[in-house]
């Protein structure tokens, strides 16, 4: 048995690399190894976060891990602090998330301090070159990778991206797992009702609206008349972090009726309902590296439409388990119809899409992670 901390957002701070923290420290405890998780009191200071809240909307919730929040993203004195109950913990290996520049400082501090003392640190690098570019960002990620003994990514192109930055990092590519700690499907009937819709031909595009994710790629698609014809609709879930408006207008332009949203952060136990009623997961980015949606999907055997940028290849095969399109709408509608039009297209791609979940299970990640 390891002795292991994860160093990273979770419980009660809310979204994706929280969520993968507690679902890779449940299955680390799953295996007989010791886990906790050191995560922030200040995550991000309220001027700089996007959203509504940084905050899950219900806060009772109990794990089989430690949570400590002790980070404060902004105040070097409670990076000292953390570094300090790290090191009496005596760990056996050190995991810290890392997934944009502004965190450089105080988590490169940390693993600074850490390994200079011989701790063994390493980090899961979700993204070295930020989708949303600002000044000075390379030698923020630069001085957190170089205080780490190892970098693990989660697709090649992020290992490309830190190569770029530091071509002696030690670098190796995983995979992201699938998110399993989202709950069952429920039956469909249920959640067409939860979410108050009709049974229907459903696409869904689920998670934070930002720019880089393409949703406008994904409203033009839907103006297609042979799109229109068959009664396909799309499902829009998630809060955005950007002008609302630009995509109304666009609706409205374009005379879309297609189009549902549902504009708030969705809580994990509505998850598995949203992916219940949808006969299609479209991931429209402009940029990508990898996607936790592209493992919910897989997680709830739902088939995907990805644009051809960044990782999202590395997991979806074209006309095997999913779709892969060229980043412009008019492809993307191509395989909208191709996919609800072909009948023999959409079993053998169900089917495809069936089978993948292995490839991504926890046990793997594990063994290769702790190795």
């Amino acid at each position: 048995m390891s002795k292991i901390v994860i160093v990273g957002p979770a419980h009660p701070l809310r979204g994706g690399i929280a969520d993968l923290n507690e679902a890779f420290a449940e299955s680390l405890i799953d295996a007989g190894h010791q886990v906790t998780i050191v995560s922030f009191k200040l995550q991000y200071p309220s001027i700089l976060f996007p959203g509504k809240t940084q905050y899950r909307v219900n806060r009772e919730k109990h794990f089989s891990f430690e949570i400590k929040h002790l980070i404060n993203s902004i105040n070097p004195i409670s990076w000292i602090k953390t570094y300090k109950y790290i090191l009496n913990l005596n760990p056996d290996k050190v995991f810290i998330r890392f997934w944009m520049p502004f965190f450089g400082p105080c988590l490169g501090y940390i693993a600074k301090r850490l390994k200079g003392k011989g701790v063994e640190v390493c980090a899961i690098v979700d993204n070295a070159i930020p989708h949303e570019k600002r000044f000075g960002d390379i030698k923020l990620v630069r001085y957190f990778i170089n205080h780490c003994s190892m970098l693990f990514t989660l697709s090649n192109k992020v290992a490309d991206e830190i190569n770029s930055i530091n071509p002696s990092a030690k670098v190796k590519t995983l995979f992201h797992p699938v998110y399993n700690t989202f709950g069952e499907k429920p039956k469909k009937e249920d959640a067409l009702k939860l979410l108050n819709i009709q049974d229907g031909k459903y696409i869904l595009f689920f998670g934070l609206i930002r720019k880089y994710k393409g949703l406008d790629l994904a409203i033009e698609a839907m103006s297609h008349p042979k799109i229109r014809e068959m009664k396909i609709k799309l499902i829009i879930a998630g809060e955005f972090y950007e002008d609302k408006t630009k995509y109304e207008q666009l609706i409205n332009e374009l005379k879309l009726e297609n189009i549902l949203i549902f504009d708030h952060f969705i809580p994990k136990k509505d998850v598995p309902s949203y992916f219940e009623v949808a006969d299609l997961i479209i991931l429209p980015y402009i940029t990508a590296t990898q996607s936790g949606i592209t493992q919910l999907a897989i997680n709830y055997e739902k088939p995907m439409i990805v644009n051809d940028v960044g990782g999202l290849p590395e997991v979806v095969s074209h006309n095997e388990d999913g779709l892969v399109s060229a980043p412009n709408s008019s492809n993307i509608s191509k395989h909208i119809i191709e996919f609800f039009s072909n009948e023999e297209l959409r079993k053998k791609i169900n089917n495809g899409v069936k089978l993948k979940a292995d490839q991504y299970s926890w046990e793997k990640f594990n063994q290769e992670i702790l190795s």
